[in-house]
């Protein structure tokens, strides 16, 4: 199944909504971590080819998704909410629900650019990939910098 595709500002334009909003009732590490997120998406739109900018804005997304789930369920509040407080709470809670979906499309954009991917299923196994390694068996023998080609510079005894 093939995804959409979604430009990465139409993301980072629903985030920035939700966030504002859901600062409304969450502030301080709420409002750091996403708005500093965020930026990291600002870097990967300015930046289109970079894969360094696109992995780390997926990477804080990720990060979030726990960070905000976790000052969620601590900073909820209980008692007295207006009007107002429950619609920061719902957008927070909205935001939090559409981060996977967020992270799929940024992680499909990363694979665009030219990333990896990032989940190897035989990490604990052999590698495939051989290329950059020379076997013990090589014909090739290492160059050695310092050596001295044979017959020049020193004789048999060492003078």
């Amino acid at each position: 199944m093939e995804l959409p595709a979604v430009n990465l500002k139409v993301i980072l334009l629903g985030h920035w909504l939700l966030t504002t909003w859901g600062c409304i009732v969450f502030s301080g590490s709420y409002a750091w971590a996403n708005f500093t997120v965020l930026a990291l998406g600002v870097w990967a739109v300015a930046q289109r080819d970079s894969i360094d900018a696109i992995s780390m804005f997926l990477g804080g997304l990720l990060a979030t998704i726990f960070l905000d789930i976790v000052h969620i369920s601590i900073f909820y509040p209980r008692a007295s909410l207006t009007d107002t407080g429950r619609f920061g709470a719902g957008m927070a809670i909205l935001s939090l629900l559409l981060k996977p979906l967020s992270c799929c499309f940024v992680y499909h954009m990363y694979r665009e650019r030219g990333g990896e991917l990032l989940v190897h299923t035989g990490f604990l196994g052999p590698s495939q990939d051989r290329g950059a390694y020379q076997t013990i068996d090589s014909a090739e023998a290492p160059a050695d910098p310092f050596a001295v080609p044979e017959g020049r510079g020193q004789d048999a005894r060492g003078y």
